[in-house]
């Protein structure tokens, strides 16, 4: 049998989760609305208010059971103020999580779930029902901590040298966080929860104060979790004193891998898939409930009313790591130009020297009204701050003539007459009418639309 099969009776454990209120100890599980083991509730009453900063969704491959987006649905509907999502040793989700949290203005917090101690020998995760090693759960604190923190990411995929393997080393991400990140002692496989499964409080508080020596204590929280196990409260009760003692903070999560319960049933699922096992094999090894999914401020209250602050911190620290994924926008390198031009008139130079190859002479252009088009374009360009881009683009489409490979812009570059003049694309956008606003528009926020694809 798997390490969810708790040291208590079948009989005990079965009066724990059934769900019978006449029948539940006294404690913050009392006050869920009897019926179905994880059923979901209404939304939240007013004024509870929740953040969710630990949550795989399914680009944690054959973990995750719900796409970001159906994360972001169920996380608005409940009114959680924040929705973090940490997937295992990638950013891999975050574009489509932060598109769809815009569209629900929801906020967004980044991390990632970080594998550490893999057994290097051991090259493919799928396979077993319980795979080893020890997670790290990571919050950027700002747009500078997730530039760490994808950089740490990205250098050890390499280091690992296999999909699904990588190599980090723990010295070396306490030397890389500077402060801008959140550490969490995480779900069972964290190093302070597992120390404390397998060796007790005092070898805990040992990995825990271990973790603040490499992060810093001001970076490290102890995590409670829930997920309606019989040995959640007393985990969570030794959590709460190991922190105390190490003098760190305390905050709360759902360890969430679904957005609503009847997800579980597929998160078991691809616990199968991924174990290349049959769902009878992994009885032993699957949750007795189906309880990783977004709960509301409601429900987390009741779960959290035996930790004074703890829920209120929990939304402080969202609220602290909260940022926009448009804040991630890289600013272009300044790109080189020769003495006495800055790019906007050395764009301007280039295009003066190569469009008479295109269009002939100005004043007797051979397709009437081109002059004037460039013209438009290199305003526009310049009052929007692009010329960089198209130096760059330009200097990339050089380069590739040079050692004969193939290039040619497309998609809506072709409605631009700078991209043609400057031989980047072979549509003549004058001839044909195309329209420069397609492309970029001063109307528009963001860079130009497409220069390939």
């Amino acid at each position: 049998m798997g390490w969810h099969n708790p040291p208590v009776s079948w009989r005990e454990l079965e009066r724990r989760l059934s769900w019978n209120v006449t029948q539940l100890p006294p404690g913050p599980e009392r006050a869920r609305r009897p019926g179905r083991p994880g059923a979901a509730e209404d939304p939240p009453e007013a004024g509870l208010a929740w953040a969710e900063l630990h949550c795989h969704s399914s680009y944690s491959f054959l973990d995750g059971a719900s796409s970001p987006g159906e994360l972001v649905a169920e996380a608005a509907r409940l009114g959680l103020r924040a929705l973090a999502v940490t997937d295992h040793d990638g950013m891999y989700g975050v574009a489509q999580f932060a598109q769809a949290a815009a569209r629900h203005q929801l906020a967004t917090v980044f991390g990632a779930e970080l594998s550490l101690d893999i057994n290097r020998n051991d090259r493919e995760r799928a396979g077993s029902p319980d795979p080893g090693g020890r997670h790290l759960l990571v919050l950027a604190r700002d747009v500078e901590g997730y530039k760490r923190l994808s950089a740490v990411i990205s250098a050890a995929q390499l280091a690992g040298g296999a999909k699904g393997r990588p190599v980090y080393d723990l010295d070396a991400l306490g030397q890389a966080h500077d402060g801008h990140w959140v550490v969490l002692t995480g779900c069972r496989k964290g190093a302070v929860p597992a120390a404390l499964a397998t060796g007790g409080p005092a070898a805990a508080l040992a990995e825990l104060r271990a973790l603040t020596a490499t992060f810093g204590p001001g970076n490290v929280l102890a995590e409670l979790t829930f997920h309606d196990q019989p040995g959640d409260d007393e985990r969570n009760d030794l959590l709460t004193g190991l922190a105390a003692a190490a003098g760190v903070g305390v905050i709360a999560t759902g360890n969430v891998h679904y957005a609503t319960p009847a997800r579980a049933r597929l998160a078991d699922t691809l616990a199968a898939i991924r174990a290349r096992r049959s769902l009878t094999e992994m009885d032993g090894w699957l949750p007795a409930s189906g309880a990783a999914y977004l709960r509301s401020g409601a429900e987390m209250s009741r779960r959290l009313r035996r930790f004074p602050g703890v829920q209120q911190r929990t939304v402080e620290l969202a609220g602290a790591c909260a940022f926009g994924f448009g804040d991630l926008a890289p600013n272009l390198p300044d790109f080189p130009v020769p003495d006495g031009y800055d790019e906007m008139s050395w764009l301007r130079a280039l295009v003066a020297e190569q469009a008479p190859k295109r269009y002939g002479p100005p004043g007797a252009e051979w397709q009437p009204g081109a002059y004037r088009q460039l013209e438009h374009e290199l305003n526009v360009i310049g009052q929007l701050g692009f010329p960089g881009y198209f130096l760059l683009v330009h200097d990339i489409v050089r380069f590739c003539e040079r050692q004969q490979i193939l290039c040619q812009g497309r998609g809506s570059a072709a409605n631009s007459a700078v991209c043609y003049a400057l031989g980047i694309t072979s549509v003549d956008a004058v001839r044909h009418g195309l329209l420069f606003e397609r492309f970029l528009s001063s109307g528009r926020d963001g860079p130009p639309d497409k220069i390939g694809r």
